[in-house]
This record gives structure tokens, C-alpha cells and sequence, in this order.
């Protein structure tokens, strides 16, 4: 039973006498029984603060008090609540007594009991009758706990999916008045004192309610359901501190799962091409900006059309340079894009640009924009694209970010979103490997330390 301090059960009394509140009303308030409630709002209506400050002992009464009793709550039609507070009796005594009345005459009121009282003479075979009685009851009182329990469990923790000690505790709180919270906890096999230290978190503030409402924010607006806790963790460390274990522990309580799904690609390793040799060699680091540049095209097939994205990405920190969207793979969806990265390039550089053996990247012309800029070309062996694997893990990652969990209403709005899933990449995708910024803040804050 939770035990209550003397200032609460004083604070409860007044609020209901004298600021409005209904017994149920407080009791819903300050999540307890409405008959505790009841209880002491009578004793402070009797006895003031007093009846609340001293421990309560139990009274005994006479088989006459009990008829007196009685009598009087049928003579005046009183409720058992209202007898209770008339004579400051708990409810629970009346409706005993009651029974024995109903059942045994007014001398029944008489009889002491303590205890279980053996029979002086017993029948031959009844102990052992008695004994199948009680074990019926209890299997009976057992079923109907099981039952109840499933129902109510039903009712509070549908659409969770994983059951969580928090789900059966909150259960076990909602029959506690029903049934024995010792035999409840068997049912829902979880030990005594965690149901009792979940019911005391619940009246402890939430210290994580402000970072749980950023993390919903995030996941949600920003990240658009692509983040797992390692990615969540690197957002929320940019306000406050916190451990990677917390956000995987909350994101799990407030169900943000991560919709990217994880896919391996392997290929046949072929011969080098003819047009450009392997310089690269699946060598994709970078020390420096504009070092190693490395570009293919990707297909997307949307209400029977397709769409064809061809970016360039460096390798030092993983960023797109450019990028063009076109309704058919054309030799100037590849030359517009190259065009456009040659006005991000300074005059002085050692750059390669690694590509497949698509045939835009065979082209006389192609190699020639290359050439006028002194641009070293390097192409992967045929059908091999682990020699390019670094632009095909990012074609992975934009599909599995966007075209596979988002639902389009037209050609239109995939292009639209298609666009802001490039900035996103860019600017608010942070990576491990960069040190947990996004592509650009890791080239920014790497030009300001050189």
C-alpha cells in the first residue's frame, strides 16, 4: 500500500472542502482511490488537521455500537459512505457488518472474531471438502484475475508492440483495488519492487520530456524517418549532452524506427577499361578538397516515367559538387553537370575524376572537357562497380531515404523532393566519419582550421 504524507493528506481534505474539488475529482488529481479520499476528507471534517497528523489506530466496537449502527442507516436511509461519516466508521466495517446481519440475525454483531475459529466437533470429511472448495475458489479467483488482467492489458497497451515492465505496471496499477497486487505481479511476471519503482517514476517529473520533444521534432520534420540513434544521438549532442544508450532507450519508448533498410551489393570483377585506366584503384580518401571527384547515373521509375540523376561527389568529405535531373540519360545531362563543377574548381589543382564505363564517360568530347582543364581521367574495370562504390552507396542511401519510404503524388513532387533531399544531404546529414557533421560543415570548419 502507498503510504501518503501527513501534508498531502491535509492538502487533498482542504482542496475538496474548501477549493471545490469532488472527492473523485482529487482522486484522479493526485492518482489515488477515491475511498482513501473519502477517508480523510471525513476525519478532517470530524477532527480537523488533528484527525489527519495522528496515526490512525484501530477501534473496536460492541455487538450494540454495530446494531446502533445499523439501525440507524436504515432508519435514516443513509448511504454506507454517508453512515461512514456520520459516525466515523470506514465503509468497508459497515458493509461487513451488514453481511453478518443478513446472514446471521443481529447476533451475528455479537460474535467475536479473531482469527479462523477451528469447529469444536468437525464432520468426518469435511476438512477434506473444504480443502477442494478453497483451492476451486482460488483457481476461480485466479482465472478471473488472468482474464481481467489480459483485457485491461489489451485496452492500455494496444498499437505498442514491444511490452515493456512500464506496460504491465501500468496495468497492475489499474486493477490494484480489484485484485491483490502480490498475486497481479505473478500474473504479469515481473518482480514486486519494479512495479513499485515504475508507479514511483510516474509522479516524478520527466527529466527527458524537453529532449523527447526535440527528438520527435527532428525525426519527423528534418531527418523525414531516415535517423537511427546514432545519427539522432549526433542532432541532439549539438544542444545537450547525452548518451548514445539513452537515445536508442527513447527512441525505442516513443517508437522512431528508423524506415532505411540496409542492403549489400556485390558484382563480378572484370577487365579495366580501354577509354581511361583504374587510377583511382578504390583509393577514396582524400586529404584535401577538389582532389578525388567521383560521378555515375542513377535511374528512378515513377508513375510509369523515368527520371535519371547524375551527380558528382568529393571524396574528402563526401559532398555533392552538382548535379542535374533529366527525363532521358542524354550526353548533355552529363556535360551541364561538368560544366557546373569546373566553376566551383580553382585554377590550381591535382584533380581525378573517377567514373564506370558508361559510354557518356567513353565519349571523345567528355574526355576532352577533361583534358582542356588538366583533369586526369580514371574509370573501373567492366562490371565492377566496387571500383565506384563510394557514388553507388550514396545512390543506396538516397533511394532507401527517400524514394522508398515516401509516397509521391506525382512526377513533379518526387523531382521537388528530390531537390531537397540533395540539400539535406549536404547540409543537415551528419556522418561518423566526418567527425559527426554534415558534408559541408566538415569542409567549412576544415578551411577555417588551414
Amino acid at each position: 500500500m502507498v503510504k501518503y504524507s501527513e501534508e498531502i493528506r491535509i492538502k487533498v481534505a482542504i482542496d475538496v472542502l474548501e477549493g471545490g474539488l469532488s472527492e473523485n475529482e482529487a482522486a484522479r488529481k493526485y492518482g489515488m482511490s477515491h475511498v482513501t479520499v473519502n477517508e480523510w476528507v471525513a476525519a478532517y471534517s470530524k477532527h480537523g488537521a488533528a484527525g489527519l497528523l495522528t496515526k490512525q489506530t484501530y477501534r473496536t466496537f460492541t455487538g450494540e455500537q454495530k446494531q446502533y449502527i445499523l439501525e440507524d442507516m436504515h432508519k435514516n436511509r443513509l448511504s454506507y459512505k454517508g453512515a461512514a461519516k456520520k459516525h466515523d466508521v470506514p465503509d468497508r466495517s459497515i458493509r461487513k457488518w451488514e453481511r453478518l446481519y443478513q446472514s446471521e440475525g443481529p447476533g451475528g454483531l455479537y460474535i467475536e472474531r479473531r482469527g479462523r475459529v477451528a469447529s469444536k466437533e468437525p464432520l468426518e470429511g469435511l476438512e477434506e471438502n473444504t480443502s477442494n472448495v478453497d483451492e476451486l475458489i482460488k483457481e476461480n479467483q485466479r482465472l478471473r484475475m488472468e482474464v481481467a488482467y489480459l483485457k485491461k492489458f489489451e485496452c492500455l497497451s494496444s498499437g505498442k508492440g514491444l511490452i515493456t515492465n512500464d506496460d504491465k505496471a501500468h496495468v497492475i496499477y489499474e486493477l490494484r483495488h480489484e485484485f491483490n497486487v502480490k498475486e497481479l505481479v505473478k500474473i504479469a511476471d515481473i518482480p514486486r519492487s519494479t512495479y513499485y519503482y515504475h508507479v514511483k517514476k510516474w509522479s516524478n517529473p520527466d527529466k527527458y520530456a524537453d529532449v523527447k520533444t526535440e527528438m520527435r521534432r527532428l525525426f519527423n520534420d528534418e531527418l523525414k524517418c531516415r535517423a537511427g540513434y546514432r545519427t539522432m544521438t549526433r542532432e541532439i549532442r549539438k544542444t545537450s549532452q547525452i548518451n548514445h544508450k539513452t537515445v536508442q532507450r527513447l527512441m525505442k519508448e516513443l517508437g522512431l524506427r528508423c524506415m532505411v533498410r540496409r542492403k549489400k551489393y556485390r558484382s563480378y570483377k572484370g577487365d579495366q577499361g580501354k577509354a581511361a585506366p583504374n587510377v583511382l584503384k578504390r583509393d577514396f580518401n582524400a586529404v584535401a578538397p577538389n582532389e578525388k571527384w567521383v560521378t555515375d547515373v542513377t535511374e528512378f521509375h515513377l508513375f510509369g516515367q523515368k527520371i535519371y540523376l547524375s551527380p558528382i561527389m568529393d571524396l574528402y568529405n563526401r559532398e555533392i559538387v552538382t548535379y542535374t535531373i533529366s527525363s532521358r540519360p542524354t550526353f548533355s545531362m552529363v556535360t551541364e553537370m561538368l560544366q557546373d563543377s569546373f566553376k566551383k574548381l580553382p585554377e590550381q589543382h591535382k584533380l581525378i575524376v573517377h567514373s564506370d564505363q558508361g559510354w557518356q564517360y567513353q565519349h571523345k568530347h567528355y574526355q576532352h572537357m577533361l583534358s582542356e582543364r588538366g583533369i586526369t581521367q580514371s574509370m573501373s574495370r567492366k562490371g565492377n562497380c566496387l571500383d565506384n562504390s563510394v557514388i553507388e552507396n550514396f545512390f543506396g542511401i538516397l533511394k532507401t531515404e527517400l524514394l522508398y519510404i515516401q509516397e509521391f503524388d506525382s512526377l513533379e513532387e518526387f523531382i521537388q523532393e528530390l531537390h531537397q533531399y540533395m540539400h539535406y544531404y549536404n547540409h543537415r546529414r551528419t556522418k561518423q566519419k566526418l567527425r559527426g557533421l554534415s558534408p559541408v560543415e566538415y569542409r567549412l570548419q576544415s578551411s577555417i582550421a588551414a
